[in-house]
């Protein structure tokens, strides 16, 4: 809710104008997952599941270390896949009780541990190549090939269902599994059709190096940014700087203190600031133009502002240090 908040009263009376949520082109300040996500999580974890079951099944028969390390990483992210749909679902709950703000945070939070099986799944990759360096064995190197093959179209498909949704980092998160997984079906293909030609058996396990390097690369940013939002910090593509002078150059404002820009859920901006403004006799007209300008300008959907009449030294916050 914006308050106008007069000092020049002394009797801390809040005046009270409308929280103003404008929606801007492309959404505004409310950027929602599309709607059709839950359908494409649906999609993306039976197909997944199926194939999981398939690949360790094959990896079994042939005895192929490369397809079972790629079943349990495939297996990783059928979970990840869970964890960001629940956190979807979780996020559309409405507000209730000492949780003001619902259930939005759940999709930072599945966000990070994405990240975090992602780099696990990275680590499990590396030992058994490592392993398979110091230890090659022959495999049925056609049967490797149509099954991670399959796996390739699977997992390619598969992501394709979340690049709509990159908007969303926890739809981000996603995608970034299915790619790597698309990456380490194709190297597991591309593995068994060499060793089948040259009979080099260490250039699938040094594949598998190579493919882990891949994702703990793509894997890096999302875990940042997942840690950055876990922690309150702006989402990245908010300028601060830029917020807090747009702030101060519009009409009337003398200063602007106490200003906290944070992220509510992957895809929700939220913003508090102190404005001093002397002028209040247009303070309902002041504040919508306010909230309507962070939306459109900065994707800033979910604004509190308190406007004062009085100088910066009449509010406990206005310290710098003072959060």
């Amino acid at each position: 809710m914006a308050h106008v908040h007069d000092h020049d009263e002394h009797d801390h009376g809040h005046e009270h104008g409308g929280r103003d949520h404008s929606h801007g082109p492309g959404g505004g300040g409310h950027h929602h997952a599309p709607a059709d996500m839950g359908r494409a999580f649906a999609i993306g974890v039976a197909l997944n599941t199926v194939f999981v079951l398939v690949e360790a099944g094959a990896g079994l028969w042939t005895g192929s270390m490369a397809l079972l390390a790629d079943a349990g990483h495939n297996l990783s992210d059928v979970l990840a896949l869970l964890l960001a749909w629940g956190a979807t679902v979780l996020a559309k709950r409405a507000p209730s009780g000492r949780r003001t703000y619902g259930l939005r945070k759940a999709t930072i939070l599945a966000s990070l541990a994405n990240a975090v099986l992602l780099l696990l799944a990275a680590g499990a990759i590396v030992s058994e190549s490592i392993h398979r360096l110091l230890d090659p064995a022959p495999v049925d190197n056609l049967l490797v090939m149509a099954t991670a093959g399959v796996g390739v179209v699977i997992n390619t498909a598969t992501a394709l269902l979340f690049m709509r949704g990159h908007g969303d980092l926890n739809v981000r998160g996603a995608f970034l599994h299915m790619a790597a997984d698309a990456a380490v079906s194709m190297a597991v293909v591309v593995g068994a059709a060499v060793m089948a030609l040259t009979g080099l058996l260490w250039i699938d396990p040094a594949l598998g190096l190579t493919v882990a390097g891949v994702i703990v690369l793509g894997t890096w940013s999302l875990l940042r940014d997942s840690i950055d939002l876990a922690m309150d910090a702006a989402p990245r593509g908010v300028d601060v700087a830029a917020v807090r002078d747009w702030l101060a150059g519009l009409p009337g404002v003398e200063e602007i203190h106490d200003l906290h820009i944070w992220a509510m859920s992957t895809t929700e901006t939220a913003l508090t600031a102190h404005i001093i403004r002397p002028r209040q006799d247009d303070a309902d007209h002041f504040l919508h133009e306010a909230c309507e300008g962070l939306a459109m300008r900065f994707n800033i959907g979910h604004a509190t502002l308190q406007v004062e009449r009085d100088g910066a030294h009449a509010c406990r916050l206005s310290p710098l240090e003072a959060v």
